[in-house]
């Protein structure tokens, strides 16, 4: 039972930021859409999508495009081959030691409340107890779709919600899918594949690894 088990943490965060360089070419324009080639990719943009590069398309239309690089907007035109350079945040990484028993516990947040996870490669989902969600003023009767879930006891009533946000040291998610279970169970909150799945994962007998791109 977690409620015997002392666990044992260190947390370390890792953020490395450089500067990168950025070769725009526009080669089509279209209303709301343009055909942009940044660093010999060529990709097909419309308003509101960003680059793998981090190039976004703010407007265009058959006379120029307006695009946004590092939160800079400039206009282009058909055939204009501009050189920029903008810092890129490019991972963030946080390495948790394990306990004696291989348990790894981390504090975090959930829709910007303090909370303390369990982080658990096995779990499919961020799963959080019902009084958990009381104490985060999480509505998941009101707003959650009720479903059933499999805990150590057994199935329970529970209720499939969305996170507005969860937060792991300098790594943070919006949108994330989660389970809260009617009751106290589990003890400490999940951090589950619904978080995990987007990040870097390496785990080790002692060292867990989560690596966030950007």
């Amino acid at each position: 039972m977690l409620t015997r088990i002392v666990l044992l943490l260190s947390l370390l965060s890792i953020s490395f930021v450089s500067r990168a360089e950025v070769f725009i070419e526009v080669q089509g324009l279209f209303s709301g859409k343009a055909v942009v080639l940044i660093n010999g990719r060529r990709h097909i943009l419309s308003v509101g999508q960003t680059s793998p590069e981090g190039v976004k398309m703010i407007s265009a239309d058959s006379q120029s495009a307006v695009l946004e690089v590092d939160g800079k907007s400039r206009q282009y035109r058909l055939g204009n081959r501009v050189s920029t350079q903008f810092a890129k945040k490019e991972k963030t990484t946080e390495m948790i030691s394990a306990d004696k028993r291989g348990m790894f516990l981390s504090h975090g947040s959930i829709n910007g409340q303090p909370v303390e996870f369990l982080v658990d490669t096995g779990a499919t989902t961020v799963a959080i107890s019902g009084q958990l969600a009381k104490k985060l003023g999480i509505l998941y009767r009101l707003d959650g779709t009720e479903t059933r879930a499999s805990t150590a006891s057994g199935t329970a009533r529970a209720w499939a919600i969305t996170l507005k946000s969860v937060t792991l040291g300098k790594i943070k998610q919006k949108n994330v899918k989660a389970m809260v279970v009617e009751g106290d169970y589990p003890r400490h909150a999940l951090l589950g594949m619904t978080f995990l799945d987007r990040l870097h994962v390496k785990k080790s007998a002692n060292l867990l690894s989560l690596e966030q791109a950007f």
